[in-house]
């Protein structure tokens, strides 16, 4: 007989739908990493400080290790490994742009800065030096000096509107 705490969800991940039994406690992120295999997804601080466990739900960033899985039953939900383009493999611009201007070092961060970027950018096009580290703020990195990472904010800032789009994400959250 089945743990009748356990509840069965479904999500779109990444554009396709997935489904599994998740205890209520479950985050999202350890759904993603346990019953999705989708590893990208780091967790760092388990308190939502590091943004290390940041990914899109409907569109908007937010620290997986916050929520409980059950709390996004029925939504779209983009990771690190949606972000690139699913038949080619090309690179979103906001993952060219960490990769052409050393925005990372050990890479524990970078999933994390790239969600966070690739929502902020879609959202604020054009925005300041100033703008820019105002987001940065909520990721915390360790290694590169923050040097490399905004100059590759910069960068995808310059990059065509529609570059910045996330391949595997659904109409839906790309309008949100």
């Amino acid at each position: 007989m089945g743990n009748p705490s356990m509840g069965d969800i479904g999500m779109t991940v990444n554009g396709q739908h997935r489904r599994a039994a998740a205890e209520p406690r479950l985050t999202l992120a350890d759904f993603l990493r346990e019953r999705c295999a989708l590893t990208g997804t780091h967790l760092g601080c388990e308190h939502g400080v590091c943004g290390a466990c940041t990914v899109l739900v409907d569109g908007q960033a937010v620290r997986s290790c916050l929520i409980f899985a059950v709390q996004a039953d029925g939504a779209d939900v983009t990771t690190i490994e949606g972000i690139a383009d699913p038949q080619t493999g090309e690179l979103s611009a906001v993952q060219a742009a960490f990769r052409e201007h050393h925005g990372l070092q050990c890479g524990f961060c970078t999933p994390g800065f790239i969600m966070s970027v690739t929502a902020f950018l879609r959202d604020n096009p054009d925005p300041t030096d100033e703008e820019i580290r105002e987001a940065l703020s909520g990721n915390l990195c360790r290694c590169t000096g923050y040097q490399g990472i905004l100059a590759a904010v910069r960068s995808a800032r310059e990059m065509r509107p529609e570059s910045l789009c996330m391949k595997g994400m659904s109409n839906h959250a790309r309008k949100s």
